[in-house]
């Protein structure tokens, strides 16, 4: 049975190796809090593991699979992902700002609060991805094609400020 610590060099060390030990964790494997920032790796399987609160900011990241993972509050910032899926898994408030993520699967995952702030979300696949109206993004996110949108999904980006002024703030002077 291998630590937290020990899977996190594992990955950068031995791939195959990270792989067959998560692989073999019953349950799944619990990577909670971990560093990977600066990660660059091709081919891990992250199965059915949790990485609530982890963090892959500015990671290079090619053909790594996150199906069935928890990604809760999960830092991607300035990272790179080619390839990557992201299939049934739970991102909620996982932050993707100034990312690119090119050709990635999230059929099924929970995008509930994922952050998408000036990222290049080019070639993914959001089709069958639950609550992407409740993520945040800006007018510099890059957005799918429509063909990988689901088809409520509004990809224009608008400031409504107006929501966040107290009633107080429009009351008339007596001045």
């Amino acid at each position: 049975m291998h630590t937290k610590d020990e899977l996190a060099e594992l990955i950068s060390q031995d791939v195959e190796a990270f792989n067959n030990a998560v692989k073999s964790i019953k349950g799944g494997a619990d990577l909670t809090e971990t560093d990977f920032s600066n990660l660059n790796v091709e081919g891990a399987v992250f199965y059915n593991v949790d990485l609530t609160s982890s963090s892959f900011a500015d990671s290079h990241l090619v053909n790594v699979t996150f199906d069935g993972c928890d990604l809760t509050s999960v830092d991607f910032t300035r990272a790179n992902l080619v390839e990557c899926s992201f299939s049934e898994s739970v991102l909620n408030g996982t932050d993707f700002s100034y990312a690119t993520v090119d050709y990635g699967n999230f059929a099924d995952a929970d995008m509930a609060g994922a952050i998408f702030q000036s990222a290049d979300l080019t070639n993914s696949d959001f089709t069958t991805a639950e609550n992407l109206n409740a993520c945040r993004f800006d007018e510099d996110t890059v957005w799918p094609d429509n063909e990988y949108l689901p088809e409520d999904f509004d990809t224009s980006y608008s400031s409504d400020l107006s929501s966040l002024k107290d009633d107080d703030d429009y009351e008339q002077s007596d001045y």
